[in-house]
């Protein structure tokens, strides 16, 4: 929250929270157990310098509320969000796979699956609640494919409902399904268009439409699918106008404008250099700052790509001048536009370098790109949108090192144990095109056998 808009919410939930425990004589136990633990969670009507520690009281008096009501789903449900929000996208330590520090990720595990066992013995419905938040308390850990079942019980449960038709490709983008990435997605879309229908754009639920189109954006390049990633990139421009860009309260161009900067990446996945070239530039450059940049970056791969090599220097040094105009605070989720642009700079040299023939200087900047990519802040999906080692695996096998292709593709589709878990993207089509020809060139017959049925497969779904 910023400031002002902290300071209104903490005193609009204080005053509910107070009035609800006014009227809680005549509440059932459950409510009324639930309304007392509220109150540990909006404890004064203004901010305070330590709001974890309402979090954390908040999380204690949900555990008593669990103990006393155990067979209730919404209260593991609620039980489970309030473990969750004390640590917020730390409930794993993505280097190591142990739970992160001072988290409660194996307490939460443990009554979210224990209810959804109990519940599907005794034949009960599905809870789209304990599925949406064993999807979020697996999608960081070292086995994301714990929570498939629970995946594919939401994926179709809540039809209306956008984030919850969306909510399963967490898992799926983690385990390789890029299609029903793309597929959930757009009924994810199609749900909020119903929501758009009736309270139009201009509204903080833009976030969540902005997510649908970012996650159907990434599921099709993976898939090497260009019409959907472009649908989605379009369907991103459509559903974030100016007018709720200039939003200030809360700053939500700070918010969303960042994903108008990802139309890019498709025309970069799939080499639309001279498209990239013609697309005109936005007319606000400092509201449009990212995409500014962005599109300055397209530009410089699309001059070194066809040759251009004085032309994209001096793009990119333009480029690097759009950069020092995004402000720290533009995010795309979990991570700052600027983070994303310091890959874009190291892809940008890398780029440059190597049609300069400046090979091993080249790959110095590709593999500090691939680094700072490994390195972001966990996000669903990744907050860089193009695996960084695609480019590095294909010119170092343009450049015949086949052995360090092999492991760059191989790292990338998540056959070795060299990347932490959620930087694989397993079965993805361009990683198994270049491990199977790195394999190949090398006369590895044996193994290239075994990866040719998976590449055919992938193969077939693309549409270039």
């Amino acid at each position: 929250f910023e400031a002002l808009e902290l300071k209104e919410t903490i005193a609009r939930t204080y005053q509910i929270s107070r009035k609800a425990l006014s009227l809680s004589d005549g509440a059932s136990d459950v409510e009324r157990a639930l309304i007392e633990a509220l109150t540990r969670r909006f404890q004064a009507a203004e901010p305070v310098d330590d709001l974890d520690a309402w979090n954390d009281d908040y999380a204690d008096a949900m555990r008593d509320v669990y103990a006393a009501f155990p067979d209730d789903p919404d209260v593991c449900t609620l039980f489970v969000d309030a473990l969750m929000n004390r640590t917020p996208w730390a409930m794993w330590d993505l280097a190591t796979g142990a739970p992160g520090t001072g988290a409660d990720t194996l307490e939460a595990i443990s009554a979210v699956e224990s209810k959804i066992v109990a519940m599907a013995s005794a034949g009960e419905e599905l809870h789209p609640g304990l599925l949406h938040y064993h999807i979020h308390l697996l999608e960081m850990s070292p086995n994301p494919e714990r929570a498939l079942r629970s995946a594919d019980g939401l994926r179709t449960l809540v039809p209306d409902a956008g984030h919850l038709n969306h909510m399963s490709t967490h898992i799926d983008a983690q385990c390789g399904h890029y299609q029903t990435v793309v597929d959930c997605n757009n009924a994810a879309i199609a749900a909020e268009g119903l929501y758009v229908a009736e309270h139009g754009l201009i509204n903080s639920q833009a976030m969540s439409r902005a997510h649908s189109f970012h996650f159907k954006m990434y599921g099709a390049m993976l898939l090497g699918q260009f019409g959907p990633a472009m649908e989605a990139a379009n369907g991103m421009v459509e559903t974030l106008p100016e007018e709720l860009l200039r939003k200030e309260n809360p700053c939500m161009a700070d918010w969303l404008e960042g994903y108008l900067a990802m139309q890019v990446h498709p025309l970069i996945r799939f080499g639309k250099w001279q498209e990239l070239l013609d697309r005109p530039l936005p007319a606000d450059h400092e509201l449009y700052c990212s995409v500014t940049a962005f599109a300055h970056y397209g530009r410089t791969l699309a001059h070194a790509v066809l040759g251009n090599v004085v032309a994209a220097e001096e793009q990119f040094e333009v480029f690097q001048e759009a950069v020092a105009n995004v402000p720290m605070s533009r995010m795309v989720f979990n991570n700052q536009v600027r983070s994303t642009l310091d890959i874009a700079s190291a892809m940008a040299r890398g780029e440059v370098t190597y049609r300069k023939g400046e090979f091993e200087d080249a790959f110095d900047y590709l593999h500090e790109a691939v680094r700072l990519s490994d390195n972001l802040p966990y996000d669903e999906p990744w907050g860089w949108m193009q695996p960084a080692r695609h480019a590095l695996g294909a010119l170092l096998l343009e450049q015949g090192q086949l052995e360090e292709a092999e492991a760059v593709y191989r790292a990338d589709l998540g056959l070795d144990d060299s990347l932490m878990r959620c930087c694989h993207h397993p079965e993805n089509v361009w990683a198994l095109h270049g491990f199977h020809e790195s394999l190949t060139r090398q006369g590895k017959a044996a193994e290239a056998h075994l990866v040719k049925p998976r590449l055919t497969l992938a193969l077939a779904r693309t549409d270039v």
